[in-house]
């Protein structure tokens, strides 16, 4: 899952479960972990022991218990630090590029989120309560950063107006199905296809 975040990361939650504001020092401790976490789930699976995080990440395991009571808890916060860092890159990528190449970037990096996710597939699917409103999570933070780079583009005259924000994530989702393997060079090429797809007759529609 570490290409998932690239070079940005999200910034760490400052509210603990309960809604309890934290301290720094618990900020930084929670971000540890969910990094360390991240790293553990891409090379363990969801499945490995929490001493390992928590010794990788420099903590006792009541550290980890304190703010995530089960094992759902924590999966379930390290895809939305994903989300979340993939939703802000896109408000980045479009301070620092031109609209058509910052949707560009943005879609590839989309990609390499969705290609890393699928090591929590089974995890985030397996019906846990911690995991049920984060198909909604996934829409609310994705969705508008995509529509604003998709808005620019089309303001810009690089793509047509009929691009809608959710069938573009839900086609480039299934055209990383087949990365099984967690290589997203395939699917790279073929959202940019896509992309350059949505191109055509821009400046007529």
């Amino acid at each position: 899952m570490s290409r998932a975040l690239g070079n940005q990361e999200a910034e760490p939650p400052t509210h603990g479960p309960t809604g309890r504001h934290l301290r720094a020092d618990a900020v930084r401790n929670i971000d540890t972990l969910l990094q360390t976490a991240k790293a553990v789930f891409a090379t363990s699976g969801v499945d490995a022991p929490m001493r390992e995080i928590a010794e990788q990440a420099g903590v006792g395991v009541g550290t980890i218990y304190r703010h995530f009571p089960h094992r759902a808890d924590l999966v379930a916060a390290v895809f939305r630090h994903e989300v979340d860092a993939c939703a802000d890159a896109a408000a980045l990528l479009a301070a620092e590029h031109g609209p058509g190449e910052a949707l560009d970037r943005w879609m590839q990096r989309y990609v390499d989120f969705i290609v890393a996710k699928r090591g929590l597939a089974a995890a985030l699917y397996s019906g846990a309560p911690a995991f049920q409103s984060l198909p909604a999570y996934f829409d609310t933070r994705l969705e508008p950063a995509l529509q604003g780079l998709l808005d620019s583009a089309i303001a810009a005259s690089e793509l047509r107006a009929d691009a809608s924000p959710r069938d573009l994530l839900r086609a480039v989702a299934s055209l990383c199905m087949p990365s099984s393997d967690g290589d997203p060079a395939p699917a790279r090429r073929l959202v940019a296809l896509l992309i350059d797809g949505l191109r055509y007759r821009a400046q007529s529609t």
